[in-house]
């Protein structure tokens, strides 16, 4: 759960290295450390040695980092990274300062991830790709392997999509939007259509759709499907996102950038956790009654997917606005009823709320996806919050994503080894 940041002290009040210090309850050498790493910034003081530190800034940091420890002494452990894109409060989000949830339900993901981008709202925009990047990303991602994960699949086509890019070295804004809105159709593209008489063209959700489903994409579950890419567009700092950061703090091009998030989403507790939320909707619906499903859950020791979220106490506001979508698609009435029986049934030990990877999976399990559709929503969306997050990247200092290692092994120096 993020928090409104504390009032704001004078703004011309300076702190010595060491009031710093005892604000913030560290040695004077972790200050610099908080500036090397980009969380404080510094001035040197005029004929003198040592340095001042905006008094705002140390204590703004001092309270962040009571709050991530939990209210004890600031450890300087976390890494706090200033961001204009997402703002995440107690039961919903904002883009750029406006609700992500409005934005999403009545703008496509193209206006979305524009508005992320810029700021700006770009009317009916649509994505297209270049021929030769589409040619290259599917020729790589066909050499895979059947069984292959479309995290995999999506990474390859980045890398194949790079290769084919003489301009990727260029890190200016304008040629990263331009990578940007060609990368994302091309990596839908690259994915091999359900159809053989699949054509290409429309909103990137439609063309996403052929991708996903064998079904024809009635209207009103592709309007949830579009509006799940626009929830899902970014999330604050993510594991997958701040490892984009320190790839794009490295200046890797935003190609690569957008390859390190999506090596971190195939983890099951980030991108892939729909996958085993759709296995545990479809096991239930296969069952009749959660009642069964769970208590197997929980007498393996596995925590059941689809529930609770740690930045949000009750219901995850894009499981919130997802299921209500999905209450007018009624194909989905048998999955929804699934996902509210797991969600009650496991009410009766713990109070965990739904959050996104449920509601995605009652989209997955009702349209004819299989189980991993869902991560490939996630990182098909995604990839826009990554571009947002990597020229903000840019702008700063290179290499701050540098955090300092607490050394816990044997005391040096030691004798060589025999």
């Amino acid at each position: 759960m993020r928090d409104q940041e504390p009032g704001p002290a004078h703004p011309e009040r300076r702190l010595s290295t060491k009031e710093a210090a005892e604000l913030l309850g560290v040695k004077p050498e972790t200050v610099y450390a908080y500036v090397s790493r980009g969380q404080l910034s510094s001035r040197r003081v005029p004929n003198g040695r040592g340095s001042t530190f905006d008094a705002k800034e140390v204590e703004a940091l001092a309270w962040r980092n009571r709050r991530e420890s939990g209210g004890g002494p600031a450890s300087g452990a976390e890494l706090s990274v200033r961001t204009r894109v997402t703002f995440i409060d107690k039961d919903r989000y904002y883009y750029r300062g406006v609700d992500a949830t409005e934005l999403a339900t009545r703008h496509s993901y193209e206006e979305v991830a524009e508005w992320l981008w810029t700021g700006r709202m770009r009317p009916k925009v649509t994505f297209t790709a270049p021929e030769a990047s589409v040619e290259a990303a599917r020729r790589a991602v066909d050499a895979l392997p059947e069984h292959t994960g479309p995290a995999d699949r999506l990474r390859v086509a980045a890398i194949a999509a790079a290769a084919a890019d003489p301009l990727r070295y260029d890190l200016s804004e304008g040629s990263v939007l331009g990578t940007a809105r060609t990368l994302i159709p091309t990596l839908v593209a690259a994915l091999p259509p359900k159809h053989r008489t699949h054509r290409d063209g429309g909103a990137l959700a439609q063309r996403l759709w052929g991708r996903l489903s064998w079904r024809p994409a009635a209207e009103a579950p592709l309007h949830v499907l579009d509006t799940a890419l626009g929830l899902l567009v970014d999330h604050d700092l993510a594991a997958s996102t701040l490892a984009v950061r320190v790839a794009a703090s490295a200046r890797a091009h935003a190609y690569a950038a957008v390859s390190a998030g999506l090596g971190v989403i195939e983890g099951p507790l980030h991108g892939a956790a729909s996958g085993l939320a759709h296995r545990l909707v479809q096991e239930v619906l296969d069952q009749g009654s959660a009642a069964p499903v769970i208590a197997e859950e929980l007498r393996a020791g596995r925590r059941i997917p689809g529930l609770g979220h740690r930045l949000y106490p009750g219901e995850d506001p894009r499981a919130r606005v997802l299921f209500a979508l999905l209450e007018e698609v009624p194909e989905a009435a048998p999955a929804l009823a699934a996902a509210r029986d797991i969600v009650a049934t496991t009410a009766r030990y713990s109070p965990l709320h739904a959050n996104v990877d449920l509601a995605l999976a009652v989209l997955t399990a009702s349209c004819g996806m299989e189980a991993t559709a869902g991560e490939t929503v996630f990182a098909v969306a995604r990839t826009a919050g990554w571009i947002a997050h990597a020229l903000e990247e840019y702008g700063e200092r290179p290499l701050r994503m540098r955090p300092s290692g607490h050394y816990v092994g044997p005391k040096p120096p030691q004798p060589l080894p025999e």
